[in-house]
C-alpha cells in the first residue's frame, strides 16, 4: 500500500504539472489583449502598456510559468502598481480581474462546488446502481422495458432542461421549495439542503442514466458466467445470486465511472451552477476563461486535476474491497 500511495504521488504531481503546462501554452494560442481586457475598453494606451507591464505579461512564456511554479512551493512578491503584496506558497497567482488569490478564490468556491457535487453524487449512485439492478433482474418484462426507456430519455435530455421543468413544477407550480438561492451550511443547514434540493436532482438525473446502464450490462454479463450457472442449478435463488454475486462483478466499472464523475464534476456542473445561480468553481472558470484570467484558469484546472487524480486512486483501493481477486500493483 505504501509503494502504492507514492507511486500515486508521483504521477499525481506529474500529471498536474503537465497540465498546468497544457494550460499556459492553450492560454497564449488565443487571440486577443488581455491587458485591454482587464484594464477596460475606455483605456488609453498608456494605462493599458502599464496593465501589461504590472501583470508581467511581457515576459517570455518560459519565465511566467517558472515564476507560477516558484509561487506553489515558496510563495511569491507580487506588484500592485504603488507597492508589492507576498503570495505565501502555495501561491496559485493573484486574480488579473479582482487582484484577490487563486488560492482565497478557490478556497471559497470549493465548498460551494462540493455540496452540488457530494449530494447529487449520492443520490445518481442510488437511483442509477438501483435501476441497474432492477432492470437486469427483470429482464424481458414489461419493467425493464420501461427503465430502460426513462434512461434513453435521460441520455437525451439536457440538464438544462430537467433543471428548468423541476422549477416551473416544484417552485412555480406547486410552490413546495423556494427558488433555489445557495446558503452555506455553516450558516443554516437545513435551508443549505432545502435550497439544493433540485440542483442535486436535476444533476443526479442525468447522470444516473449512465449508471442504469452500466450496472444492468455489467450484471448480466455476471449472470451469464458458468459459476453462477452452477449456483443456479444447486438451486440458489436468484436474489442471492444478483445480490452476492452479479452486484459484486457490477461494481468494479461503476467505481471507475464514480471516480472520474466525481473529479470531473467539481468543476464541470457549470450548467447546473449557472442555471440555479450557485456560485461555485465551475462558474468561476468559465467566467476566467471569457476574461482571459490566466492565474484563475490555471489555478482551477489544477485543483479539478487533483480531484480526479485523487479520486481514481480512491477507486483503485476500492477495487480491492470489492473483488478480492484484484490486487494493488
Amino acid at each position: 500500500m505504501t509503494r502504492f500511495l507514492i507511486r500515486r504521488f508521483a504521477g499525481a504531481v506529474l500529471v498536474l504539472l503537465l497540465l498546468s503546462a497544457l494550460v499556459y501554452a492553450m492560454f497564449y494560442v488565443i487571440p486577443g489583449n488581455v491587458a485591454q481586457t482587464i484594464c477596460g475598453p475606455r483605456c488609453s494606451p498608456a494605462q493599458v502598456a502599464q496593465v501589461h507591464d504590472r501583470l508581467g505579461l511581457g515576459d517570455p512564456v518560459w519565465a511566467q510559468y517558472w515564476h507560477f511554479l516558484q509561487g506553489i512551493f515558496a510563495g511569491r512578491d507580487y506588484s500592485t502598481g504603488t507597492g508589492s503584496e507576498h503570495c505565501g506558497a502555495p501561491c496559485l497567482g493573484m486574480s488579473y480581474r479582482s487582484g484577490q488569490p487563486v488560492t482565497t478564490l478557490i478556497a471559497n468556491k470549493l465548498p460551494v462546488s462540493g455540496s452540488l457535487v457530494v449530494g447529487a453524487f449520492v443520490l445518481w449512485l442510488v437511483l442509477g446502481v438501483g435501476t441497474g439492478i432492477l432492470s437486469a433482474w427483470r429482464r424481458g418484462r414489461p419493467t425493464e422495458r420501461i427503465l430502460t426507456g426513462i434512461t434513453l430519455a435521460g441520455f437525451a435530455t439536457p440538464v438544462f432542461v430537467i433543471g428548468l421543468v423541476l422549477i416551473i413544477l416544484f417552485c412555480s407550480t406547486l410552490q413546495w421549495l423556494p427558488f433555489p438561492t445557495y446558503v452555506p451550511f455553516a450558516q443554516d443547514p437545513e435551508q443549505w439542503a432545502w435550497n439544493l434540493v433540485l440542483p442535486w436532482f436535476s444533476l443526479a438525473l442525468i447522470e444516473s442514466a449512465k449508471y442504469t446502464r452500466l450496472t444492468r450490462g455489467a450484471m448480466l454479463e455476471t449472470l451469464a458466467e458458468d459459476h453462477v450457472r452452477t449456483f443456479r442449478a444447486y438451486g440458489v435463488s436468484e436474489r442471492s445470486l444478483v445480490v452476492r454475486h452479479a452486484l459484486r462483478g457490477a461494481l468494479a466499472p461503476v467505481i471507475a465511472l464514480s471516480a472520474l464523475d466525481v473529479g470531473t464534476m467539481f468543476g464541470g456542473a457549470t450548467l447546473t451552477e449557472s442555471l440555479f445561480g450557485i456560485p461555485g468553481l465551475g462558474r468561476a472558470l468559465v467566467e476566467a476563461v471569457r476574461v482571459s484570467d490566466l492565474p484563475v484558469v490555471v489555478g482551477a484546472v489544477l485543483v479539478i486535476g487533483f480531484f480526479v487524480v485523487l479520486a481514481n486512486a480512491v477507486a483503485d483501493v476500492l477495487y480491492v474491497v470489492a473483488d478480492r481477486r484484484v490486487t494493488l500493483a
